[in-house]
């Protein structure tokens, strides 16, 4: 027994037993350059469209599931080898050929850009996002590889990602939490020179928490990932990373202290020098701190105004939410268990520490916001929309006091997206044909659009119709393998091939339940809303797709309201909520039959 218990454990990942003719095929699915290539997307499909839709259209998992004789038949199928070829010398040629930033910036070469975020959206295989935020934060990443901007993202790895959603019987949302499988994701942990795990640490009052850093790949753009399970970690600090904003006030503190200060001393492991630090939403706004001490342990004779002066002038912070509810804000007392080691460090007191995130600094009894320490801590501030922006002048002009409202220096940068995420292919195919690369390379470029007027109205209303059949095709089929699930029937079950018309107007709603959102306004006149369902001429459907948060209960209450609307027996129209398993929106359907 004294053997066995002081055997070695060792871990070993096991990699497929890729032909050397698709060897080309591992290096696509480690990076995630592939989900905004609709081309890319059907390469891997080609191999076993069933098993492409069981493991949620995770390459990795594919390739580790694929029976061996299938690999094969693609290595010797012309038709499949062209098709990697053509495929990987694109993905080539977008990492090695210069992008627009280093063609029209050439002479600021050393610039380089740390984008913080609580939550990514990159891809459904990657579930460490919640809604729109973590969406808006992948799409910087795709863009920024798209133009070559030397940027590097941060954020955590959540063990359990965000919950998969369920409802019970009347319409009442439930959660559960799968644990993921890094090993079978696009992403790799770092290594030391001696082939050990790069590892950080980050103090917290009962402990020193060690942080594994990982690293995902994204076209250009490398994304570094912070994990807390490990096994030098006691059980509570391994939970730190379990869950994205899981837990209360306590476990969200800890969160941010890992995603802020072990984010900055994630990139200094790793001998990044980062210039400019960009903090989407305030919940890495710890880096601030971070940074300041830094600067102050390699020259004891500056003050903490001294050093923070040249830490604003390189720290951006994008604010997102229009209401102070949805901002964190810790009790002082909280703040100081977490920090009370902190403050020397900073040259700061306990007051002068708290005084950093209060709105009114001479207001003790107030919170500690994270929104307020980035606005005290950056030179550039912006919210998300122009009239987000006069929104967040109001929200947070206390902080200049005697500035009038629209003199406060919060600007707005309206958000955008990364445009080939959210094309569908066929839409991608027309711009291809009339357009050429122009749009995809240089869409800035006013000349490309013009050619705009060249695509004849019935092509592009035709892929419109053949998007729209497939969005209701694939609801059908996720229904059908729902009630399937639940136990229903052949006759139930058959329900889900007559939901939704083909041919209807399609409105979508696709946003997390939260109050603010309004995700049931169109039930606000209940006998206006049945006329327009009622309407045979001008037949209408709604598709809805979102989550409540799990402590949320007013936004489970909307989701409520609308499953049971359709439940309404003198609704002449059905309401499916469809649960999918992937780590997707769930849609709420609203179908007429």
């Amino acid at each position: 027994m004294a053997g066995i218990l002081n055997m070695n454990v060792r871990t070993f990942q096991v990699f497929p037993d890729v032909p050397e003719k698709l060897q080309p095929l591992l290096d696509l699915a480690k990076n995630l350059w592939w989900v905004w290539q609709p081309d890319a997307v059907e390469l891997f499909r080609r191999l076993d469209r069933g098993l492409w839709e069981k493991v949620y259209h995770n390459p990795i998992k594919l390739l580790g599931a694929i029976p061996q004789e299938k690999l094969k038949e693609a290595s010797q199928d012309d038709g499949y080898l062209a098709h990697l070829n053509r495929v990987y010398e694109q993905f080539r040629h977008h990492l090695d050929e210069p992008g627009w930033f280093a063609k029209h910036h050439a002479q600021d070469p050393s610039l380089t850009v740390a984008y913080f975020s609580a939550e990514f959206g990159l891809h459904e295989s990657l579930p460490i996002y919640s809604g729109g935020l973590g969406v808006l934060a992948g799409d910087h990443l795709k863009s920024a590889s798209e133009i070559g901007l030397p940027l590097t993202g941060v954020g955590l790895l959540y063990r359990n990602g965000y919950f998969e959603q369920y409802l019970t019987a009347d319409g009442w949302q439930q959660e559960r939490y799968p644990e993921l499988d890094f090993y079978q994701l696009a992403i790799e942990p770092q290594k030391n020179a001696d082939g050990s795990d790069l590892m950080v640490q980050v103090e917290m009052p009962e402990s020193t928490v060690h942080v594994r850093v990982w690293k995902a790949q994204v076209g250009r753009i490398p994304l570094v990932l912070l994990d807390t399970n490990v096994s030098d970690n006691s059980p509570s600090d391994r939970e730190i990373t379990s869950r994205l904003y899981g837990g209360g006030s306590e476990m969200r503190i800890r969160q941010e202290i890992v995603l802020g200060i072990g984010g900055v001393r994630a990139l200094d492991a790793l001998g990044l020098d980062i210039q400019v630090f960009h903090m989407n939403e305030g919940h890495s706004a710890f880096l601030a701190l971070e940074r300041i001490r830094k600067i102050l342990a390699s020259n004891d004779k500056l003050t903490f105004d001294e050093a923070r002066q040249y830490v604003m002038s390189t720290n951006v912070f994008t604010t997102h939410t229009p209401v102070p509810a949805g901002i964190d804000m810790f009790p002082p007392e909280l703040v100081s268990r977490y920090f009370r080691n902190y403050y020397p460090s900073l040259k700061l007191d306990e007051e002068g520490f708290l005084a950093l995130g209060r709105e009114d600094v001479g207001n003790k009894r107030q919170g500690f916001s994270m929104a307020v320490l980035a606005l005290r801590l950056a030179d550039s501030y912006n919210g998300v929309s122009q009239l987000h922006g006069e929104v967040s002048r109001r929200m947070w002009h206390n902080i200049w006091p005697g500035v009038p409202v629209h003199e406060v220096p919060i600007t707005s940068v309206t958000n955008g997206i990364h445009s080939r995420s959210w094309l569908s292919p066929e839409i991608t195919f027309i711009l291809d044909r009339y357009l050429g690369d122009g749009w995809k390379n240089d869409p800035t470029d006013q000349k490309v659009w013009e050619d705009v007027a060249q695509i004849p109205d019935e092509e592009l209303w035709r892929a419109h119709e053949r998007s729209r059949e497939k969005l209701v095709v694939w609801t059908r089929r996720v229904l059908r393998e729902q009630l399937t699930r639940r136990g229903a029937g052949f006759e139930a079950a058959a329900v889900a091939d007559t939901i939704l018309d083909p041919e209807a107007l399609t409105i979508g709603f696709a946003r997390r339940f939260a109050t603010y959102k309004r995700g049931a306004l169109l039930l606000r006149d209940i006998d206006r809303l049945k006329k327009l369902l009622d309407d045979t001429k001008h037949p209408i459907q709604f598709i809805f797709a979102g989550k409540a948060h799990p402590a949320d209960q007013e936004g489970k209450e909307l989701i409520k309201s609308l499953v049971n609307f359709g439940r309404d027996p003198p609704v002449p129209t059905e309401v499916r909520f469809h649960r999918e398993l992937r780590h997707e929106c769930r849609p709420v359907s609203r179908a007429r039959r």
